[in-house]
């Protein structure tokens, strides 16, 4: 498949602590990931008595001493009146605690998000990270491996201040009015359970939030909360309400650089997960565990965070083709493993 004509209409990237405008009203801001994804980005918004923040980074003393100087310079020293939370993971939702303290106001974001940002965040016996273990154990992973992601303890609630025990809840198709304008709640799904992207019609604008990137794909995990679950067709499927967008949206992702041609993008990341299905389903005439597929997935060495992704995202495109009737799933002495079908073999 030949690469989408991506365009990217601007060629400087804003500093930490600056903000740069993409469009009347609205302004990019970077903040710094101690990851190999280095940034986040963060959209400041014009509101009738201030500024409305989307995201706001990880919790560290770094990023905390940056809001600091911001909030105290223009735009922002005009006052924020609300905080937009795409979704919770934690360099999204990772400040929001805090910045709600620091300048008294709201959190606007979807109920399922609030909720699953509370639940992490309260895992403090580790209770859900030990079933995780379990699920890949099951799942083929050896258990050097999994001490490794043992030992990373709850890293969520070691980068996301206490999350705010209040909030204005944010409902897909329905408008939040900021600063004069309409901007549209669509919802995500896959990525995160109900992951809010925001468009305005009116000024052809996109907050994408993690949904659609411009050069790398999402993490779409099958959870051991949800061990049947389907998040790589749900995150296919919810591209449908991207359909009707203007062509020539500016899209705001939340990694990257803002980008047009948005449809183009999407059929591209549809086209790489299909891609990914054909490699698990031609590996799959002899039977394999999800962790014995990952070098076919993934060549690079993974580390023990790479590594939970990894297994989550392999487990997600095997649900995939279990739920279309292409493979089996079979326990084996307490170890699962899946198989190709004469339907897939044909598809």
């Amino acid at each position: 498949m030949n690469s989408p004509s991506i365009e990217y209409p601007f060629a400087a990237l804003p500093n930490a602590a600056q903000t740069m405008a993409v469009a009347e009203g609205v302004y990019w801001l970077r903040m710094p990931l101690p990851f190999a994804l280095d940034h986040i980005n963060l959209w400041l918004l014009e509101d009738d008595n201030g500024l409305t923040i989307v995201d706001t980074g990880l919790n560290t003393a770094e990023i905390k001493a940056l809001w600091n100087a911001l909030l105290d310079s223009p735009p922002l020293d005009r006052g924020v009146t609300r905080i937009v939370i795409t979704h919770h993971h934690p360099d999204h939702i990772g400040l929001a605690g805090w910045l709600r303290e620091r300048t008294g106001t709201q959190i606007t974001i979807t109920q399922t998000e609030w909720l699953t940002a509370h639940h992490y965040y309260n895992d403090v016996e580790a209770a859900i990270r030990e079933n995780m273990l379990a699920f890949y154990a099951e799942h083929g992973l050896d258990e050097p491996r999994l001490q490794t992601m043992r030992e990373l303890g709850n890293r969520y609630r070691q980068v996301v201040s206490p999350p705010p025990t209040a909030y204005h809840v944010m409902r897909g198709g329905e408008p939040l009015r900021i600063g004069g304008r309409e901007w549209q709640v669509m919802i995500g799904r896959g990525h995160a359970p109900e992951h809010a992207c925001l468009y305005c019609r009116e000024q052809k604008l996109l907050i994408a939030g993690d949904q659609v990137l411009p050069k790398i794909t999402p993490n779409i995990m099958l959870s051991a909360a949800e061990p049947y679950a389907n998040p790589l067709q749900d995150y296919l499927t919810s591209f449908d309400a991207f359909a009707p967008l203007a062509a020539d949206t500016l899209v705001l992702p939340s990694h990257g650089r803002p980008f047009l041609n948005l449809h183009a993008r999407i059929a591209q990341l549809k086209h790489h997960h299909h891609e990914r299905l054909a490699v698990l389903a031609e590996h799959l005439a002899m039977p394999h565990s999800a962790a014995e597929l990952l070098p076919r997935l993934f060549r690079r060495p993974l580390d023990a965070h790479q590594l939970m992704f990894a297994m989550g995202e392999s487990l997600a495109h095997l649900a995939l083709l279990r739920a279309n009737g292409e493979v089996v799933e079979e326990n084996r002495e307490g170890i699962r493993y899946f198989q190709q079908t004469a339907r897939g073999m044909v598809a």
